[in-house]
């Protein structure tokens, strides 16, 4: 019979699972077309000429260009064919739904079909799309899109190289401005010191859950691999955090904004870890289950899920690509390992509790109440 306390905790962590799974499902959404990792680094490298106010930048790890502008009037973005196709300004933004860009930049490999109103030498039909001065957009100018690297990267890929510089123009009443920038490829880092270094880790800490639960040595286990979960949550708040910057947040308030509209469920894998590892370092009833279902969660949502960032160049974070690399592997670690721990712990609970209990010896007839001789 399963224990109440483990009972309770296994309803808690149900609806806790059942929100975050409903708060996931729209939040998707949210850059979900930008890569884990990549090879190829795109920068701006001048804006010509250069205006106070107007700025553009590249975020998403590459995948989208960032236009802020604050110059107090109407900026337009130029498309493939040199027609208008967003306008940035004191009144918000808007798209204009003739620019066949309006529909191939929808997704980051620009495969979306033209509709017949789509003619880029048909007069603006502008529709207001965005409130604020601010607009992100994959440009297919800035990327590279073919299933295979440039032939000279085939010819030698263990070099940095570049592949094209590129332009972008800009319309500012009657005035041209170029986005200039790079296309660079990056060679992909050797990721097998990170996964041996992650397997290594989770194997020490799944066997502090063969330490004999109920003994001091216990006790040090369990507080032990609940101190590396908070670890591994902290971690993915930190690598969350991280990737909400280089997606173009801006400020505090940004953040948290788009923490909410897009990465809600890797903060809340955190967040839950960091509360499970309290849970195990308070040594509550039920702190198995929860390091197991915490460390499976952490494991998976948050480990699993950024496993390209151990084998390509350019990550989706504002850290450095070895940090980025050192969370990720640390996150697999202490996930993995606190499951494997958790249910180590579990199964010898349960042998435990299967264990006969030893019954008095009953006396034997006519001797009851009498003394035993020595």
């Amino acid at each position: 019979m399963i224990p109440v306390p483990l009972r309770r905790a296994t309803v808690v962590v149900t609806v806790a699972l059942a929100a975050l799974l409903a708060l996931a499902a729209p939040a998707a959404a949210h850059g979900a077309d930008a890569p884990d990792g990549t090879d190829y680094r795109a920068e701006v490298t001048a804006l010509a000429p250069a205006r106070p106010g107007l700025t553009v930048r590249v975020v998403e790890a590459g995948a989208r260009l960032e236009l802020i502008n604050r110059t107090g009037r109407d900026v337009e973005v130029l498309g493939y064919s040199g027609e208008p196709y967003l306008r940035v300004g004191p009144g918000g933004v808007y798209e204009n739904r003739r620019s066949p860009a309006t529909y191939l930049n929808q997704t980051i490999a620009g495969d979306t079909s033209l509709p017949p109103a789509a003619d880029p030498a048909a007069a603006p039909v502008w529709s207001r799309v965005g409130k604020g001065q601010s607009v992100r957009w994959h440009d297919q100018r800035t990327l590279w899109l073919e299933s295979s690297p440039p032939a000279q990267v085939t010819a030698d890929p263990g070099r940095q190289q570049r592949v094209r510089d590129w332009v972008v123009p800009l319309r500012a009443g009657d005035e041209t401005i170029e986005v200039r920038g790079t296309l660079d490829w990056v060679p992909p880092p050797d990721a097998y010191p990170w996964w041996v270094a992650a397997t290594l880790g989770f194997l020490a800490v799944a066997a502090a859950g063969l330490a004999p639960a109920g003994t001091a040595t216990g006790v040090r286990a369990l507080r032990g691999v609940g101190a590396l979960l908070a670890l591994g949550g902290l971690a993915t708040v930190a690598f969350t955090i991280g990737r909400e910057l280089d997606a173009g947040a801006d400020g505090l308030g940004g953040v948290l904004l788009g923490l909410i509209n897009g990465q809600v469920w890797m903060l809340l894998t955190g967040l839950g870890a960091i509360a499970a590892g309290g849970y195990a370092l308070a040594r509550r009833e039920a702190a198995d289950f929860a390091l197991a279902l915490a460390g499976a969660c952490l494991a998976i949502f948050a480990g699993f899920a950024n496993i390209a960032v151990l084998s390509r160049s350019v990550v989706p974070v504002v850290w450095p690509a070895t940090t980025a690399r050192l969370l990720v592997a640390l996150i697999l670690a202490t996930g993995a390992g606190a499951l494997g721990a958790g249910i180590l712990r579990l199964h010898a609970a349960s042998r435990a509790s299967r264990q006969p209990v030893p019954t008095p010896a009953t006396p034997a007839a006519g001797q009851e109440g009498r003394g035993v001789k020595p």
